[in-house]
């Protein structure tokens, strides 16, 4: 049996999820995420704003809302996934191809200073030091936050993000 799967790994662990949604009403996705989130996973101990990004990937789409928590977790970095993905699909998440239109999109982003490299469980996530959309916020709430693999701080991360950011207007998610 794996720990970072099946097992509790004790209390007390920080991670950081990216939140995002680019269907129906956006914001209230991303509220009602972070709410499960709180309810199943842990106290969520901060939450950035919400961001409108454009769409990576398929760009004829809807852009999106995107936003980082962290939270304080008792669960495992597999079983957190696994509750991420439940959430996903309790908001009517339907997985059809990817970076494809959705209600919700959870990601896992880093789990202490852990690294993982598991089939289906990657951390930190692959491509968080390619994406405006995930760094934007992330910089908000944990400037300093130090990536276990590259050492980079978030904000030299996204100071070294070239090119258009892609990266709008913000709302407050927690009113």
């Amino acid at each position: 049996m794996s720990e970072t799967r099946d097992e509790p790994a004790g209390t007390g662990h920080i991670a950081y999820v990216a939140l995002g949604s680019n269907l129906g009403v956006r914001a209230d996705y991303l509220r009602r995420a972070l709410d499960a989130l709180g309810e199943r996973a842990g106290p969520v101990t901060a939450v950035s704003s919400a961001y409108e990004t454009d769409p990576v990937g398929i760009t004829d789409q809807p852009v999106f809302l995107n936003a980082v928590c962290s939270l304080e977790t008792g669960l495992g970095p597999g079983r957190l996934l696994e509750t991420l993905l439940e959430i996903e699909s309790d908001q009517g998440r339907v997985r059809t191809v990817k970076d494809a239109p959705r209600t919700l999109d959870l990601d896992l982003l880093l789990y202490e200073d852990r690294v993982i490299d598991e089939p289906g469980l990657q951390v930190p996530h692959p491509r968080m030091g390619e994406r405006a959309f995930v760094l934007v916020p992330l910089a908000e709430i944990a400037p300093g936050l130090v990536h276990p693999v590259s050492r980079l701080t978030v904000r030299e991360m996204l100071a070294r993000l070239s090119g258009p950011l892609g990266v709008g207007a913000k709302i407050n998610l927690r009113d």
